[in-house]
């Protein structure tokens, strides 16, 4: 719409020599008319002409068609108006003088932009999945592993984010090599690592706090930090973006120590201890009679405190863990006074955790999460109206330095794995410990016949830990039926996968 004519025609013409069938109005009246009459792709609304102005107009073809996207075009170049253009929600912008070619541009952008860009996204994925066959005979070391996997979870969330079904499989389809390489990787790296500390090795849950945590609060008098339980690299790159507006975002990883589970990564993340050290260091929380239950985690703000004694800088801790609606909600009420002015403020989230455990007892929710996919969309759903939105948000108002990652990472289990164990082995699901407890099958589990090699505490003589590889779950001849029927399809964790172990550590740093 435009209420000069002679101006119009050299659009129009060049519109509908790119494929483009084009409609005109001189004045707002008429416009309105020929949408009622018709559904239109795009309008291109001047914000000058006879009778109405263009954003009144605007308003009026709203009414009519609330999701045809509107360019404003206007001689204009008050900020005034381009307040009041984007303010009503238009979806571009053109001054004037323009040429047919911008015009162009404009409405490729809105019409085929989405298709362009899915198409540029197929084409660059075909030509790396070439690649990424030739490469998987290559053998990897901790950092090849960090940069695999973190590429795979790229295009795992951008193909299913495009639609991309077809070539989604495709990808899909590395995983099961994926994990066994990395099985096999592990079997042998982890304890090495274990043994030799201070060798060529990744950073482990134990080093998180001293690492990554340790220099912000040396350089700054506060810091927040988050453990969002059960977070996988995948769920941190959907939730990521929604960050950028509030913080410069630098993202590393560190690897969750064995067994996946949180116990065991979440307390050594907390203590900077194995877990065989914690139950050395404190037996009156760590005792040989410990249940295998979230009674373990409940010193989590004592180790924080110990261990940022023990790394020579001692500083408050305010600890806060977030795991029903009456937690975040009190929590959003006292968020001002929560975060304090120093030391650190740490909180743990179980959101995420909780979803997945409770996917298996409730078909509602094994319906609404029932693959990777859909899991991601729910993190993103839960995190745009969580607490933890509102923490972020206040720490960049704050100006404080957030550290956010995850104490371990979740698996869709999909292959029972038949176990045999004597009465005194672990129930978990993903992890065993027991007297010769073994797996049917060795390609589903790896078998750790000490305690030190993990670094775990001692279960007396004769003690294996058997560790869940794959998409494998756990399930005794007994019961197998049951189990299967149970299980099949949930996400669980205390195995040994890239997506249980390999975690995003993520520096918050407000935008000024």
């Amino acid at each position: 719409m435009d209420d000069e004519v002679e101006l119009l025609e050299p659009h129009r013409i060049f519109l509908r020599e790119s494929g483009y069938d084009v409609e005109m109005a001189t004045n707002a009246d008429d416009a309105i008319e020929l949408i009622r009459q018709r559904p239109f792709d795009v309008v291109l609304l001047d914000e000058q002409m006879p009778g109405k102005r263009g954003l009144d107009a605007y308003r009026d073809l709203r009414a009519l068609d609330p999701n045809v996207p509107v360019v404003m075009v206007t001689k204009s170049e008050e900020d005034a108006t381009l307040t009041e253009a984007i303010g009503a929600n238009v979806r571009d912008y053109l001054t004037k003088p323009i040429n047919p070619r911008q015009v162009l541009a404009a409405v490729r952008r809105i019409l085929d932009g989405p298709r362009i860009r899915q198409q540029a996204l197929a084409r660059r994925f075909v030509e790396r999945f070439r690649a990424i066959e030739l490469e998987r005979a290559r053998p990897l070391d901790w950092r090849g592993w960090v940069e695999r996997f973190g590429e795979l979870m790229k295009w795992d969330v951008e193909l299913a984010a495009a639609g991309e079904t077809g070539l989604y499989e495709s990808l899909r389809g590395l995983y099961a090599d994926m994990h066994r390489e990395f099985a096999a990787f592990m079997a042998a790296a982890y304890p090495s690592w274990l043994q030799h500390l201070e060798g060529n090795r990744p950073p482990l849950s134990v080093d998180v706090i001293g690492e990554f945590l340790l220099p912000v609060l040396q350089r700054d008098r506060a810091a927040i930090f988050v453990v969002v339980d059960c977070l996988r690299l995948d769920q941190w790159m959907a939730l990521e973006p929604l960050l950028a507006p509030l913080f410069d975002v630098e993202v590393t990883h560190h690897f969750a120590v064995l067994p996946t589970a949180t116990p065991y990564s979440r307390n050594a993340l907390f203590s900077g201890l194995f877990p065989g050290e914690i139950a050395a260091r404190f037996p009156d929380w760590w005792g040989p009679g410990a249940r295998e239950d979230e009674t373990l985690n409940a010193h989590e703000r004592e180790l924080l405190e110990a261990h940022l004694t023990e790394l020579e800088h001692p500083v408050p801790v305010r600890y806060f863990k977030i795991s029903t609606a009456a937690d975040s909600d009190e929590l959003e009420r006292r968020l001002h006074a929560a975060i304090a002015p120093d030391g650190v403020t740490a909180f743990v989230f179980n959101f995420v955790d909780l979803l997945t455990h409770g996917r298996s007892e409730s078909a509602i929710l094994y319906e609404v999460a029932r693959d990777e996919i859909a899991l991601r969309q729910l993190t993103v759903q839960w995190f745009q109206r969580s607490a933890l939105l509102g923490v972020l948000k206040e720490a960049a108002r704050r100006r404080v330095t957030v550290l956010l990652t995850s104490d371990h990472g979740s698996i869709h289990c999909q292959t029972p794995a038949t176990v045999y164990a004597k009465r005194d082995a672990t129930a978990n699901l993903r992890y065993k410990f027991g007297e010769d407890v073994r797996a049917e099958r060795p390609d589903h589990a790896l078998l750790f016949p000490s305690a030190d090699q993990l670094r775990l505490p001692h279960r007396g003589l004769g003690s294996h830990t058997l560790l869940a590889t794959g998409d494998s779950f756990f399930v005794y001849p007994t019961k197998l039926r049951e189990y299967q029927s149970r299980y099949r399809g949930s996400f669980l964790h205390g195995g040994v996968t890239p997506e249980e172990v390999i975690l995003p550590v993520a520096l918050l740093t407000p935008r000024r």
